[in-house]
C-alpha cells in the first residue's frame, strides 16, 4: 500500500517562521523566554507569572511590552518551543535530526514531543479543545509533525500506508490524553515512552527496512 496524499486543497504548512526583529529586541525576547522556561522547569506552570519572569532581570515593564499579558507570554513560550523542536527535526544532530536511520528518528521525535507535553500538556490540551477538527489535524504544528513522520515511515517501511500510520503514532500524543494519563492515571513519562516504543514494534517501525 502506498502513502495516501491529503485531499486537494489541504495545505501543508512549512516550518513556522517569525518576522525579523531588531537585534536588541531579539535578545530581550530570548532572555525573557529562557527565564520563563527555567521557571516552569523548576517550579511548574503554576509559578509562571509576569513578575516572576521579570525577576530574572529584564524588568516587568519590558515583559508586558513584549508579550502583553500572561496569555501572550505562554503562547510565545509554546511557539518558541515548537520552533526549536522543528529546527532540531530538520537540521539538528541525530537521531532527532538528519543522519540516523528512519526508525531511530521516529522514536526520537515521539520521545522529544512527549517531553514537550510533559511541560506544556495542560495548556496545549486547552488549545486543542477549542480547535475545529479539520484545522487541528491538517494545519499548524500537527501537520508539520505528521508530514515529518509520514516521510520517515515511508523510508522505514516502503509500501506501508504512511499517511495513516503517522496519524496513529500521533494519536497517543494528543495533549488531552497525555495530560489525563500523567495527572489522573499516574503514568510516568518513562512509562508513556515505553508504550510508544511498543507501538513502534507493533507497527514494524523499530528497525530499518530490508530492501
Amino acid at each position: 500500500m502506498t502513502t495516501a496524499a491529503p485531499p486537494p486543497g489541504e495545505d501543508r504548512p512549512p516550518v513556522l517562521g517569525r518576522p525579523a526583529e531588531r537585534a536588541d529586541a531579539s535578545r530581550n525576547r530570548a532572555k525573557i523566554l529562557a527565564a520563563a522556561e527555567d521557571l516552569v522547569r523548576s517550579r511548574g506552570m503554576a509559578a509562571l507569572t509576569m513578575n516572576e519572569v521579570a525577576a530574572a532581570g529584564v524588568g516587568v515593564g519590558t515583559v508586558y511590552r513584549r508579550f502583553g499579558d500572561h496569555a501572550g507570554l505562554v503562547e510565545a513560550m509554546m511557539d518558541d518551543r515548537e520552533r526549536r523542536l522543528q529546527r532540531a527535526m530538520s537540521a539538528g544532530p541525530p537521531p532527532l535530526g538528519p543522519g540516523a536511520p528512519a526508525p531511530e528518528r521516529i522514536r526520537a521525535f515521539l520521545h522529544a514531543y512527549a517531553d514537550v507535553l510533559d511541560t506544556y500538556g495542560p495548556l496545549m490540551a486547552a488549545v486543542e479543545a477549542t480547535m475545529p477538527t479539520p484545522r487541528r489535524y491538517r494545519t499548524g504544528p500537527y501537520a508539520v509533525h505528521h508530514e515529518h513522520l509520514a516521510a520517515l515511515i515511508t523510508e522505514a517501511r516502503p509500501g506501508a500506508d504512511a499517511f495513516y500510520l503517522a496519524d496513529a503514532l500521533l494519536a497517543p500524543l494528543a495533549a488531552g490524553l497525555f495530560t489525563h494519563q500523567r495527572q489522573h492515571d499516574g503514568m510516568s513519562s518513562r512509562r508513556i515512552k515505553a508504550g510508544l516504543d511498543d507501538l513502534l514494534r507493533g507497527f514494524g517501525l523499530d528497525r530499518p527496512s530490508r530492501r
